[in-house]
């Protein structure tokens, strides 16, 4: 199926927000929070999960992340000395673990073009949380680089890696990811990654209706009884660069519809709290889940929303945190720890940053007029991760 021939109007602006001011009360040494892992914001969910952004960069200029009309070659980086370094990283990571946070995520751009990112890994992976146990330290990728890095990754201490994945025919992949990289190769980088031992594996589709939507299927058959577990992803609104439309966006129930047209599925239950994904395991012949088959998930941001769980936070690469996919603004960790804030402190911030948190930007989404939601200015996807 082709393209959507409706022209998309691409807004020419720099995805990088304005920070938001440090609470006030966070500098007080009156009113210091502690890290006891007791942390909630407003609407009580508590903090359990840390994305890390370790590079702005990226090589695909996939259609719904990162559109090569704006992202082009003139489009100006952030320059190394913006970045966190990976001390910074692990020393704001320290203080999220302190919190709660028992699962970190390293995201991009492509993560794997962070020169020497398995001495983060390594650093991050040392980190226990209060109770002694190891981190959930995983990373998303769209596996470009992936088959010669994966070894180092896993002797670093990385567990598992997600892979972004569009399709499995090369035409259709190509025109989503718009540099002309071939399937086969991310295929390589999955297998790489198996190899090594970064697993289970989970491979993102985003599903864009008229783009990929026929690739549903053989997506399914391919990835069925390999150990892999694919999840279907419906093109969201993040920022304001990729023209999103709500006719754009294939449902998650049309998507299990599709699949249950060809092999039967079974509802299963949630892995753990906040889990974004709704789980569906493949059925043997008498219609029972077979775990050799493995699973499927769907992750419907848009016509299911999971705000009322959601326990993420998000730090971009130059240190701002967060607290939504969809937030338009961050607030400024970089210059504190650059400022010589003691750990103590720091800790106290973003438990004030995280106690002020009331974001639900999906649930209320439904009861925005349509141009609302389409034109709202948003940070974009590329500078914080999915």
């Amino acid at each position: 199926m082709a393209e959507n021939s409706t022209p998309r109007i691409v807004p020419l602006r720099d995805a990088r927000p304005r920070h938001i001011p440090i609470p006030a009360a966070a500098m007080d040494a009156s009113s210091r929070i502690s890290a006891d892992g007791s942390l909630r914001d407003r609407l009580q969910r508590p903090l359990r999960d840390l994305r890390i952004s370790v590079t702005d960069r990226c090589n695909f200029r996939c259609s719904y992340c990162m559109p090569k009309e704006v992202f082009d070659k003139d489009y100006v980086y952030l320059p190394h000395s913006e970045l966190l370094s990976f001390e910074e990283i692990t020393r704001i990571a320290t203080q999220f673990v302190a919190h709660g946070v028992e699962k970190i995520r390293l995201t991009g751009g492509e993560p794997l073009l962070r020169k020497n990112l398995e001495l983060l890994v390594a650093q991050l992976a040392a980190l226990r949380t209060p109770q002694g146990k190891p981190l959930d330290l995983t990373l998303t990728t769209n596996g470009s680089l992936l088959a010669r890095k994966a070894h180092d990754l896993k002797a670093a201490g990385l567990q598992r890696v997600t892979v972004s994945l569009d399709g499995l025919d090369d035409a259709v992949f190509q025109r989503m990811n718009d540099v002309d990289f071939p399937v086969a190769d991310v295929l390589d980088g999955i297998a790489a990654a198996q190899a090594a031992g970064l697993g289970p594996i989970k491979v993102n589709m985003v599903v864009k209706r008229g783009t990929n939507d026929q690739e549903i299927l053989p997506m399914a058959r391919h990835f069925r009884g390999s150990g892999v577990v694919l999840r279907f992803i419906e093109y969201m609104d993040v920022g304001a660069t990729n023209g999103w439309r709500m006719d754009d966006v294939l449902p998650s129930s049309a998507v299990i519809a599709r699949l249950q047209s060809a092999m039967p599925l079974v509802a299963l239950e949630p892995a753990q709290a906040g889990e974004t994904a709704q789980r569906w395991g493949y059925a043997d012949a008498g219609g029972r889940y077979d775990p050799a088959l493995g699973e499927v998930g769907v992750i419907s941001s848009v016509t299911q929303a999971f705000c009322g769980s959601c326990n993420r936070a998000r730090l971009s690469t130059e240190g701002q945190l967060f607290l939504c996919l969809f937030a338009s603004q961050g607030y400024d960790l970089r210059s504190l720890v650059r400022g010589h804030l003691d750990d103590a402190d720091l800790a106290s911030a973003i438990g004030h940053i995280w106690q002020g948190r009331s974001d639900r930007y999906s649930a209320l989404r439904a009861g925005m007029p349509p141009d609302h939601a389409q034109g709202a200015k948003r940070v974009e996807m590329s500078y914080i991760g999915g």
